[in-house]
């Protein structure tokens, strides 16, 4: 544990599963991650309270997603992963922060395993993905 690490921890937020799932959604969302889906598993599994699933384009942006939720979590609510498995080949990232865990895909390893068909009768939310920058077309006024 580095200083800064306990220093991080010092100050975390209690955070509800709910609170915590839609945070990390939204954090994904803004590296415009894809079909970000949260399966709600209370009930159904002992290890955590939720999945939270998304895919990146390609392997570095889901590793910019990756430290869009890792950054946003540590510098605004004090909250650090225990654990982080994948980062060097970032097809697919798991992060674990207990209640919740993050699986960050790229579009191929995501159909390859389907998370989310394991889960298939837990309640679930799915997000809208962020619309495209809306950057005017060639030959259209950008006011």
């Amino acid at each position: 544990m580095t200083p800064d690490d306990g220093q991080a921890a010092a100050v975390a937020e209690e955070l509800t599963t709910e609170q915590l799932s839609e945070l990390i959604a939204g954090y994904a969302l803004d590296k415009k991650a894809r079909d970000v889906v949260v399966l709600d598993l209370r009930g159904v599994s002992g290890f955590t309270d939720a999945f939270v699933v998304c895919s990146g384009t390609s392997d570095r942006q889901a590793k910019s997603i990756h430290d869009g939720i890792h950054l946003a979590l540590k510098n605004e609510h004090g909250l650090l992963p225990r654990r982080v498995e994948g980062l060097a080949e970032s097809r697919w990232i798991l992060m674990d922060y207990l209640d919740v865990v993050v699986h960050i895909f790229t579009p191929e390893t995501r159909d390859f395993y389907r998370l989310e068909t394991l889960w298939g009768d837990v309640p679930r939310k799915v997000y809208e993905d962020a619309p495209p920058d809306a950057a005017p077309s060639v030959g259209e006024d950008a006011a």
